[in-house]
């Protein structure tokens, strides 16, 4: 896979002018950390070393440093005992996770055939166990923290995820498992009524009184902490613990990895096309004013707006299979 195969964003660099870096985090089953980490270090030219009992690092790869873990929070755990018995009894239901450093679009092409190779050696995505639920997360630099950087694309993702959720839909496992669930119809009211160009800092506190909580399909608290950490730990207690960043923390895309058909081309578009509607002021002004028609003050179903949103999409030549060139 090539470069080609990641299209730019709309906008494609940051505020400094560079161009906009993605970190991505995949969850897998069906190798053990050691495996996935000698298999990446031989598929991207870097060497493998455990940096702790159950970690993994590769190092000076063609995408420089790789973590690989499992994922478990008792992994960091100082109770030895404690950590390995979590780790063992979980070995099951507990993905092992790669997590790359900001990566160009070059470089996503290159993770993405590195996924193939895991794939072909036996790693298993969200579909081969009930109680699976990975996921990929795509951390997208914002192009700056204005509206058109931070509050259009969030807005844009709240007015479309009904949509999103039905026309993409996610592993059963990942509905039920608490780990995206959709905003609140109050959030996205307050984030509509807000408007494309609320400063992000409104549109924070918004977030910070509807939404905060990291098991969202598009989970905010790492760029509002990198924004204001103090405001962030005030609502949540979590920020010490974030890794604050200028990113976005796109959370919603199921792991497929066993899936020749798919591929991590496929997890950027469907990001790619929230920032599309978001740079479209047209199409996200069109998009407010329905979502608030169609929703009044009580809101008894979202699948009413999840089929009108994709009627608008579909006018604009966005949705899937029917996009303009």
């Amino acid at each position: 896979m090539n470069a080609k195969s990641f299209q730019p964003l709309p906008i494609e660099a940051n505020a400094a002018g560079d161009e906009r870096l993605t970190g991505v985090e995949v969850e897998f089953a069906g190798l053990t950390e050691a495996d996935a980490a000698h298999i990446l270090a031989n598929a991207l030219h870097g060497r493998a070393r455990q940096t702790d009992g159950h970690d993994w690092m590769v190092e000076d790869s063609d995408l420089g440093d790789i973590e690989v873990y499992r994922d478990a929070g008792w992994r960091k755990s100082s109770h030895v005992v404690l950590r390995e018995a979590g780790l063992r009894l979980g070995r099951d239901v507990i993905p092992v996770e790669l997590v790359t450093k900001p990566l160009d679009r070059a470089g996503l092409a290159k993770l993405s055939s590195a996924c193939d190779v895991l794939r072909d050696a036996g790693a298993e995505g969200s579909r081969q166990g009930v109680l699976y639920g990975f996921g990929v997360h795509l951390n997208v630099e914002i192009s700056g923290e204005d509206a058109a950087g931070i509050t259009r694309p969030l807005l844009a993702y709240a007015l479309i995820e009904d949509w999103l959720r039905r026309a993409m839909p996610i592993d059963l496992s990942r509905r039920l498992l608490p780990f995206t669930a959709p905003y609140a119809t109050s959030a996205v009211r307050a984030l509509a009524g807000a408007g494309p160009d609320a400063p992000p800092r409104e549109v924070m506190k918004i977030y910070l009184d509807r939404a905060a909580d990291r098991n969202h399909g598009l989970d905010m608290l790492p760029l509002f902490a990198h924004l204001d950490a103090a405001a962030v730990e005030a609502a949540t207690g979590q920020a010490k613990a974030l890794k604050a960043r200028p990113a976005f923390h796109f959370r919603l895309p199921d792991c497929r990895i066993d899936e020749p058909e798919w591929s991590l081309a496929h997890e950027w578009e469907r990001w790619r096309l929230v920032e599309r509607v978001a740079h479209d002021r047209a199409l996200l002004d069109t998009l407010v004013t329905a979502w608030l028609d169609d929703h009044g003050l009580v809101t008894f179903s979202r699948s009413g707006w999840a089929e009108r949103a994709g009627d608008i999409l579909t006018g604009a030549g966005l949705a899937p299979g029917r996009e303009a060139a």
